[in-house]
């Protein structure tokens, strides 16, 4: 069987490129109608989607070819649906976020915590879930793996050392007390033998033995508990990436997608999906996921022993000094706070307070009261993104000298010796290096797709159907090949895919049953969700 399928994996990307347009090829000949040639696209991209046969933003510009072909939009009309206001929300977010990887914030802020939680088990998993968990609703989930990983290693690396130091004095002192159970059965063998139990020497060979036996058993209760913890911490890892980013807009591309099809849906929906509204939402049920998927953890990988895990009366042992040691080197090689990490951090700040501020819905945010008109809003999250982002294109990186004198002496000496200009927090090339491109492109395929689609209304406010969709994108926990986190921390060779699955599945069911809590409690109040609104009533396909 495996020789007659060898050749067909040699021409699978051929294949995959002309068998989706040969199967569903019927839809579009047999119908006849712009619904069944859109729904030929639709299929068709899905496929190569899935499988990847080409790069996934190459796939994102099918509607650009075959819309036109098939008459269902014109080409300038679909070329708009690439650079939406959602899209612009997504670069200038991306931008900041690229700022904080750029200047090592992130790793500042993720060492510190850690600095603080300690290396007790349940604290160590907390403190690494809890940071990821926080950077991931604010810069990639992938970044935010790539660079949590490494650290985990080296703290896990540093007690797996100084564990097989322990095993081996524990192991000696083994030894040790095998030679008092020798001496001891040599005073009880006459007594033994006069019983007809043993024979000279008999009981000192079993003693012996059951030493070997037990030193075997510590062993590999220590492999088995070291394999454990670089499981439960590596998973926790690419979990918490998944489940922060949902708490926010800009976490995961999945997030900002939902709010472009509303907006392109239904344009008058009176920006219901904001960057506040969303966290108002989302924050409480990725709490609620945290901590389930931090329970759970340790109930499978570190076990239900919550004395020995959170070090309630145990002192601190010198395995874990030691790697405690490690996050305070870690942290020291950073050095002092620069003045560009500090203009980047306050930077930030002001623009999720801006984020925040600007349509809170409880009251009048600042984008009502100065940029409304007859009711129009003039103002979005895209403009405060790309505000921030402008920013830090033209504030230095280093602390400007204020004096006159001074500068006009650098400003000489700069332009005589051809030296570059100071840089700034934000440059272009990193930018044009850093961005996921692809990702742009692909939010904007799947925005140009949807035009090109009708919408079936059900007479059922939307969003209690597109939003508890949208989370449950996000919460897949069981293969490798889910999401980036997961194929991260999968590569690093502690994990197989059954470890992943046997965590993976329970969280999904979880997942499921707090974004159903989620969507039925408080987010069928803050979006109103028993009745139907409005703008929902009417919808623009073409």
């Amino acid at each position: 069987m495996q020789s007659c399928l060898r050749p067909l994996r040699n021409y699978r990307d051929p294949l995959l490129l002309v068998l989706p347009v040969i199967l569903f090829m019927p839809l579009p000949i047999v119908v006849r109608t712009p619904e069944a040639y859109c729904g030929y696209i639709v299929l068709l991209m899905a496929v190569y989607w899935c499988t990847e046969v080409i790069p996934l933003a190459i796939t994102s510009f099918l509607p650009i070819l075959l819309f036109p072909t098939f008459g269902i939009m014109p080409s300038k009309t679909v070329c708009m649906e690439y650079l939406k206001d959602t899209s612009a929300f997504f670069l200038g977010g991306l931008m900041v976020a690229i700022a904080i990887e750029d200047w090592n914030l992130h790793k500042r802020i993720a060492l510190t915590t850690l600095f603080f939680v300690g290396v007790k088990p349940a604290l160590l998993m907390l403190g690494f879930m809890g940071v990821t968990a926080f950077l991931s609703m604010w810069i990639s989930n992938t970044a935010t793996t790539a660079m949590m990983v490494p650290i985990a290693k080296a703290v896990l690396d540093q007690l797996s050392s100084t564990e097989e130091d322990a095993s081996r004095v524990e192991l000696e002192n083994s030894h040790s007390s095998a030679h008092e159970m020798e001496v001891e059965s040599k005073i009880t063998i006459p007594d033994m033998e006069l019983t007809g139990l043993a024979s000279p020497g008999e009981e000192t060979n079993v003693q012996v033995k059951s030493v070997n036996v037990s030193t075997m058993m510590i062993e590999h209760k220590d492999e088995h508990e070291q394999m454990n913890m670089y499981k439960g911490l590596t998973l926790c890892i690419c979990y918490a990436a998944s489940i922060g980013g949902t708490a926010t807009l800009t976490g995961t591309p999945a997030n900002l997608v939902l709010q472009g099809q509303i907006n392109q849906i239904f344009p008058d929906n009176g920006d219901v999906i904001n960057f506040a509204s969303w966290f108002g939402f989302a924050f409480p049920n990725m709490l609620i996921m945290f901590f389930l998927c931090w329970l759970w953890l340790q109930a499978l990988f570190l076990g239900l022993n919550f004395r020995r895990l959170w070090g309630f009366g145990i002192p601190v042992s010198s395995k874990e000094k030691k790697a405690y040691g490690v996050i305070q080197e870690e942290y020291k090689k950073l050095g002092r706070m620069s003045f560009a990490e500090k203009a980047v951090l306050v930077l930030f700040i002001l623009l999720v307070v801006l984020w925040f501020t600007r349509d809170p819905g409880f009251v009048p945010g600042w984008g009502n009261v100065l940029f409304d008109k007859n009711g129009q809003e003039y103002v979005s999250d895209a403009t405060v993104a790309l505000f921030i982002a402008f920013l830090m294109f033209i504030i230095p990186s280093q602390k400007p000298n204020f004096k006159p004198w001074n500068r006009v002496l650098e400003s000489s000496k700069e332009n005589r010796t051809g030296k570059k200009q100071m840089k700034k927090l934000l440059d272009w090339n990193t930018v044009q290096h850093k961005m996921p491109w692809n990702v742009v492109l692909l939010v904007g395929g799947g925005f140009a797709l949807a035009k090109g689609c009708e919408a079936t209304m059900i007479h059922m406010n939307p969003l209690y159907v597109m939003i508890p969709t949208t989370l449950s994108t996000s919460f897949a926990f069981m293969l490798p090949v889910a999401t980036p986190p997961n194929a991260i921390v999968f590569s690093y060779g502690h994990l197989r895919v059954i470890d992943m699955v046997r965590s993976g599945w329970v969280l999904n069911i979880l997942g499921v049953a707090s974004v159903t809590l989620a969507i039925n409690t408080w987010g069928y109040a803050m979006f109103k969700l028993n009745t139907f609104p409005e703008w929902a009533n009417v919808t623009r396909t073409g």
